[in-house]
């Protein structure tokens, strides 16, 4: 039996039948998919991010170009697809790294060739996050190990291919018989860049959209913006596109329904932040808000607003640490004592760690894991080198992990049991 064609797997991930979780999660490969013409002159390529190529008539415009580990085989799909059309130009749609890394194949062809270098196409903020990812290369190594469950090999990298033409709010170029126009915005990234192009109908709007609960809270990584983002959605909702390139997941097929993805997840970032400030008015504490917000009901069970990779309780965070500061409304968080000490206090008071995790197993056995890790954090805490509290701290938090339908929370979650299965708190900090 034939696989699927990339459109068919579309159509099936439209009617909720297609397997977001693992099998066709938005930010991973799809298993055995190489690349695909998915319209004429148009090369799809999904990796952990989608990379897109244009057959403009006179050369090749890509809209994003992958990873490091994307390099290779990005530059073998497009050459088998168009082996001697010169690369002319390629738009970073953000300075994310599964988006940046994939143009030096292409231009090693043109210097072989005598062909002119491509231009890469960037907005002007990119530069300073990529000095920003140089100076904080351990931190980020070890983030993301948490975050991709990575097996401690990955090195985050420090050099980057900068863009040759950068931009504030817009820019157009054309190349051979198709316009690119460029616009910024303010989401997942500060830095954003939404491209259509006119005359192909042909929508690329980067990690603007992903086919999931927008990647708007991410608990490890740096400001997002959700009404910004949702501004954005809604511009590119009234263009009538009949292509939507997700930055991930799979593209999106039609004008109605790509009017509907867009204006559905808009809807979703407003709400989640005008519940977040209304309450934050209120004068109500982070822990009351982040427990009270709620996605709307008609929006959950959309298939491309699942929330498979950022959870919405994230989003809320990143709303609150915006426009409320670091300080969660609980004095007693203001200037605390050690965590270590806080634990050792608890712990005492319960009558040691034995009788913690006693409590953590009735926890367990009523299926209340959420509360059963944090008594389990505590028992680590106050006796790190006690195997009997990491090896309760490693089953809790990989049960846990199970829980979750978000494979940022689902990752994080399983690094801590990975981390107490070898006896630390953590494997990237190695604490």
């Amino acid at each position: 039996m034939a696989e699927p064609t990339i459109r068919e797997l579309a159509e099936r991930h439209w009617q909720g039948e297609g397997d977001l979780v693992h099998g066709e999660h938005p930010v991973r490969p799809i298993a055995g998919r190489q690349s695909e013409e998915i319209a004429e002159g148009l090369l799809y390529v999904k990796s952990v991010a989608s990379a897109n190529t244009l057959d403009t008539g006179e050369g090749l415009v890509m809209l994003d170009t992958g990873g490091a580990f994307d390099t290779e085989h990005l530059h073998t799909q497009v050459r088998r697809w168009r082996p001697s059309t010169p690369l002319a130009s390629a738009v970073f749609s953000h300075h994310h790294v599964d988006h940046v890394f994939g143009t030096a194949p292409f231009e090693a062809d043109a210097e072989v060739n005598g062909w002119r270098r491509p231009v890469v196409y960037g907005h002007e903020e990119m530069p300073a996050h990529f000095a920003r990812y140089a100076r904080t290369q351990g931190w980020n190594t070890a983030i993301n190990r948490r975050q991709f469950a990575g097996d401690g090999s990955m090195q985050w990298p420090v050099e980057f291919r900068q863009p040759d033409v950068t931009y504030r709010d817009t820019i157009t170029f054309t190349e051979g018989e198709l316009t690119f126009v460029l616009n910024h915005a303010r989401g997942e990234t500060d830095d954003a860049t939404w491209t259509w192009v006119p005359e192909r109908r042909i929508l690329h709007p980067g990690d603007l959209f992903i086919y999931a609960v927008p990647n708007a809270g991410n608990p490890q990584k740096v400001q997002r913006y959700l009404s910004d983002w949702a501004v954005a959605l809604r511009e590119m909702a009234g263009l009538g596109a009949e292509i939507m390139l997700s930055g991930h997941g799979l593209p999106i097929f039609g004008a109605d329904r790509i009017r509907a993805a867009l204006t559905d997840t808009a809807e979703l970032l407003d709400s989640i932040e005008q519940q977040t400030i209304a309450l934050m008015n209120e004068g109500r504490p982070l822990d009351h808000v982040i427990h009270s917000v709620e996605v709307p009901a008609h929006l959950r069970d959309k298939p491309y607003l699942r929330p498979v990779y950022d959870h919405p309780q994230f989003l809320v965070r990143n709303v609150w640490r915006r426009y409320g500061g670091w300080y969660d409304g609980e004095p007693d968080n203001l200037l605390p004592a050690p965590r270590v000490a806080q634990a050792e206090t608890w712990v005492a008071l319960a009558g040691g760690v034995g009788q913690v995790l006693a409590r953590v197993q009735e926890l367990v056995d009523a299926d209340d894991l959420r509360l059963a890790c944090h008594l389990a954090e505590f028992a680590v805490l106050a006796e790190p080198a006690n195997t009997d509290a990491h090896g309760v701290r490693a089953s809790v938090y990989a049960a846990r992990s199970e829980q979750q339908e978000s494979s940022m929370a689902r990752n994080i979650l399983g690094h801590a049991a990975r981390a107490s299965e070898q006896g630390l708190r953590d494997i990237a900090g190695s604490y």
